[in-house]
């Protein structure tokens, strides 16, 4: 196996021997199967970081936020030994949720990653349309949540719903996050309607 999964591996691992508490821990885990998900991915990224999530990039030398997350590539076919030592350490490592990408017809990371970290509930991403079937294709009792292709942002905002159900404070970063969609649609529909079709299109040039 390359030096670079060993050492990976050997990382997961060891962290997930340490005795860390909740609040040092990231709750969001992020995997995809290539770096080239990302552009789909980093919807979850934007997420996340606008419910006042921070990335950890060092496990010794953390975000000050309360609440973060952690992004790596894990492919379920070039490189299964490090997608099943991610999985397995998750809950050990702290996390809480996780959100796994994954393109092509063969988009199995979701799955196995579900399947190996349960219970930890894992939202899983189609990164194209015809990764879908494939993601949310999970035999009885081995449940995996799905967004549609492409719907990173979403998955991120369900695995912030279900963290809300013991942090009062993501409950009210949601409603908060929600409330200024909605403010968002009211102005733009009043806009609409006072200025006529012709003249709002003619601003929105």
């Amino acid at each position: 196996m390359p030096e670079s999964v060993d050492s990976l591996i050997a990382n997961l691992r060891a962290e997930a021997d340490r005795d860390r508490s909740p609040e040092a821990t990231p709750e969001v885990g992020i995997v995809m199967g290539s770096d080239s998900d990302l552009d789909v991915m980093s919807g979850a990224y934007e997420a996340l970081t606008a419910l006042g999530f921070e990335e950890v990039t060092d496990y010794d030398d953390p975000p000050e936020a309360r609440f973060t997350f952690e992004t790596y590539v894990v492919s379920a076919h070039r490189t299964p030994e490090l997608m099943y030592a991610y999985a397995e350490t998750a809950r050990e490592r702290g996390l809480d949720v996780l959100i796994a990408g994954a393109g092509g017809k063969s988009a199995d990371l979701p799955n196995m990653t579900a399947s190996i970290a349960y219970p930890l509930p894992v939202v899983g991403v189609p990164v194209q349309e015809k990764s879908v079937d494939s993601v949310v294709g999970m035999p009885t009792g081995a449940p995996l949540t799905a967004v549609d292709a492409g719907k990173s942002y979403n998955a991120a905002l369900s695995a912030v719903q279900t963290l809300a159900r013991e942090h009062e404070e993501l409950e009210a970063r949601l409603v908060e996050r929600h409330e200024t969609r909605q403010q968002g649609v009211g102005e733009v529909s009043r806009e609409l309607h006072e200025a006529g079709t012709a003249a709002f299109r003619e601003r929105r040039g």
